[in-house]
């Protein structure tokens, strides 16, 4: 971040065209060289110059939209004057792949206590999970964890983190073959094989399109001690699916709370990279940050997984000079073009992100979010992309193809390995996760305020002056390894986790 032009306004880069406010302006305020023009909420944005109608906008030194019409010095920039512009963001972007490669640094190691599984894996939590093949089955599921949820007799299991039912909408009423069910099936194996999970209960209502025995058999799955499954109509209907399942989850607790943790490597973490209700510091505070953290996980020999390919888009150049090799480029960009053919499929453009919540914060079109988005991927190498809920079996900063929506995303990368969460928001996003602990990350001191029942970390420090980027890495790096130690989140605190278990739906609903 260049030097403030003052204490209301900070300006990002030299070349920028817009300065960011720090606080609510007034019209007709003089602030340094510049006079407010109109008023001007906090994080928003300020023509630092006169700008001419159809002319590229940059922040960051990089073009975030084009002036719809004459912009003049000290005018609020923002819906009324900034738009994609009449190409909507067909604009050239120097993809430059690999450019910006660095060298492989010299490993460092720390450690967390975490539980190792028997198979080698570690992890960061210690559940049971309930997952339902189809919605039918998600009362039974849920009706099985609630018994633990509230039962006295959890206090004989000091090891084990809780019993969870991850139930969904879906499973039926789609075809029986193809990519919709593929991707369902893909989350529900890495759900049932996460080892945050010391053991998992699948239930089915067994006439369903995701037939148990089906998907596990094209997954590679087998039934053990660890992996149980049943169907409601095999069983004998409701009453007896909870007694059944009430019984197998009580089995799978006297082994689960075996359980010890011990010390392991940061490079067993698995960090998946999340924001949301995102607002004009976002960039410019929390995601740095993280992104310094990310630097310092990968030098570890940690992975973080930066996700939400609609919300890269027009960002994504910044990433392909960072791919470790053409290919993972050239698979980057293969999912940004298969965006835009699917939005423009379903009557949508890639600029219907920002939400309204995002706009009220300061963000105008999804170049500018994208851009602040990226950097929470920090600055290493990007060595692999995956897609939705794919394992991730790539140690470093990786990319993983999922929709922008945050339960949807996170959802695929808990299914692809992630065993924490990173979540950063500006406007006070209600998250947490489940098996795989979620650390909140306020952008400014206004919200860390507002709502420090919900934030672990404020990175509004960077935008009132009084912490660096890195300093707040450092501090997130370091919040990660003691949340992967057991120390709670306050999601965890206010229960949340089980009903952000959102599997991406895709194809007709029959």
């Amino acid at each position: 971040m260049e030097n403030n032009v003052s204490d209301l306004l900070l300006k990002l880069h030299p070349a920028d065209d817009v300065l960011i406010a720090r606080t609510q302006l007034i019209s007709g305020q003089q602030v340094g060289d510049i006079k407010v023009r109109g008023m001007v909420p906090a994080g928003h944005k300020v023509a630092a110059r006169d700008i001419a109608a159809l002319a590229p906008v940059l922040r960051y030194n990089q073009i975030i939209g084009f002036a719809s019409k004459a912009i003049q010095a000290g005018e609020h920039v923002h819906i009324q004057n900034l738009d994609m512009g009449p190409n909507a963001g067909a604009f050239a972007r120097d993809y430059a792949i690999g450019a910006d490669c660095k060298p492989e640094q010299p490993r460092q190691e720390a450690s967390f206590m975490g539980y190792v599984r028997k198979d080698g894996r570690v992890a960061t939590r210690n559940y049971i999970g309930i997952l339902s093949s189809v919605n039918c089955s998600a009362t039974v599921a849920r009706a099985i964890a609630d018994h633990f949820r509230h039962a006295a007799d959890m206090s004989g299991f000091p090891h084990v983190d809780g019993v969870v039912a991850l139930t969904h909408g879906t499973g039926c009423g789609m075809a029986s073959d193809g990519e919709g069910i593929d991707v369902l099936r893909r989350t529900l194996t890495g759900y049932a094989v996460h080892p945050n999970f010391a053991g998992v209960l699948v239930v089915g209502l067994g006439c369903e399109s995701n037939q148990i025995v089906s998907w596990m058999r094209a997954s590679g799955l087998s039934e053990g001690v660890n992996l149980r499954t049943f169907n409601i109509q095999s069983v004998g209907g409701t009453r007896a699916a909870v007694e059944q399942g009430i019984a197998t989850v009580q089995d799978m607790l006297v082994t689960a709370n075996e359980a010890r943790r011990e010390p392991c490597s940061v490079s067993h973490l698995v960090v998946g990279l999340q924001c949301g209700g995102s607002d004009g510091y976002s960039g410019i505070s929390a995601n740095p940050a993280l992104g310094a953290a990310v630097d310092r996980l990968v030098a570890h020999g940690g992975t973080a997984i930066l996700s939400e390919t609609p919300e890269v888009y027009g960002a994504e150049h910044l990433l392909t000079r960072r791919a470790s090799d053409p290919a993972v480029a050239h698979k980057l960009l293969e999912r940004i073009k298969w965006w835009e053919s699917y939005t423009l499929s379903n009557g949508g453009e890639m600029n219907n992100n920002p939400s309204p919540g995002n706009k009220a914060g300061g963000l105008t079109t999804i170049l500018e979010k994208s851009l602040g988005a990226v950097a929470k991927g920090g600055t290493t190498n990007l060595v692999a992309v995956y897609k939705y809920a794919e394992l991730v079996d790539t140690h470093g900063f990786v990319f993983m193809d999922t929709p922008g929506y945050d339960p949807v995303s996170a959802t695929g990368q808990v299914a692809g390995g992630a065993n924490l969460i990173c979540f950063t928001t500006g406007r006070g996003s209600a998250y947490g996760c489940a098996p795989s602990p979620s650390l909140k990350v306020a952008t400014n001191t206004a919200l860390w305020q507002k709502q420090s029942d919900d934030m672990d970390i404020n990175c509004g420090e960077i935008v009132d002056g009084i912490a660096t980027v890195d300093e707040l890495g450092e501090q997130i790096f370091q919040a990660l390894i003691a949340l992967a130690s057991g120390t709670p989140s306050k999601s965890e605190m206010h229960g949340y986790g089980q009903s952000e278990f959102v599997p991406w739906q895709l194809g007709a609903v029959m």
